[in-house]
């Protein structure tokens, strides 16, 4: 099946007013194409962002929510609240929440429900650290995470939901999977979701996240079971993003030839 290209930016904790306008400017120069863009800024960022895009083919999205609906929480942020501002999606279980600030399992998933309930796509994101993989428990490790989720919400929660592998291992290191290692995992992921859901499956848009730069995204986006990335340190730097986007966005042509010629046409 033929699943549109979706290239996710990710500021994570950086970024200024002045900064951020300057690399909103240079993203709105993106020629329109398939590919879905879409942005996720630091929380007080999101009204500035906001504001730039709008009008724009450029979706906005967040690097997190809180897995309640509201109440005596200070310091978390509602999904109904990032609704407000016009966020389209949200981060959920990022590898640095998980690691950094306790994100487990059962949270990510709640998180996840959390933002369906709100009318936002969650990107979940699954991975192994670099021990796990050494130990051969990388699918292991990834088929819990996306457990704990589909438990959660199920495949029909699925099915409004994205998901990302970021092996933990090559998130800001400059290591990236090769295009072989990466493949494999998200053929697995779509598997195991295709045990619930064969539907689901085929349709299920999923990232790969983990060091992705301009000179290696031809490579991974060309994989069959990779829709797109999750992109950290390289959205940033406006030209390599953009050169992200274009890459995507000739992968998706490339994908729709070869589907093209596949069926006769």
């Amino acid at each position: 099946m033929q699943r549109r290209k979706h290239v996710v930016g990710n500021w994570k904790m950086n970024g200024d007013l002045a900064a951020n306008d300057a690399l909103l400017s240079a993203c709105l120069g993106l020629p329109r194409s398939e590919v879905a863009v879409d942005l996720c800024v630091p929380f007080p960022y999101l009204a500035q962002a906001a504001a730039r895009l709008a009008g724009s083919a450029i979706s906005l999205g967040a690097q997190d929510v809180s897995e309640f609906e509201c109440g005596a929480y200070t310091g978390e942020v509602a999904g109904s609240m990032l609704k407000e501002f016009g966020c389209r999606h949200a981060i959920v279980g990022h590898s640095e929440r998980r690691t950094w600030f306790g994100d487990t399992d059962d949270r990510v998933a709640a998180k996840a429900a959390r933002s369906i309930a709100a009318g936002l796509i969650p990107i979940v994101c699954v991975g192994e650290t670099l021990l796990e993989r050494e130990q051969g428990r990388a699918e292991e490790v990834v088929a819990r995470q996306l457990d704990a989720v589909l438990e959660r919400i199920g495949a029909a929660g699925m099915a409004g939901s994205m998901l990302a592998y970021e092996p933990v291992w090559a998130i800001g290191t400059g290591r990236t999977a090769s295009p072989e290692e990466a493949q494999a995992m998200h053929a697995m992921i779509r598997a195991h979701v295709r045990e619930h859901d064969a539907r689901v499956a085929a349709e299920l848009v999923v990232l790969y996240g983990g060091s992705v730069k301009s000179s290696n995204a031809a490579s991974l986006f060309a994989c069959d079971d990779i829709d797109g990335g999750l992109i950290g340190g390289a959205s940033l730097m406006a030209d390599d993003f953009l050169r992200i986007v274009d890459a995507a966005a000739r992968a998706g042509i490339e994908a729709k030839a070869e589907a093209f010629a596949s069926a006769g046409g």
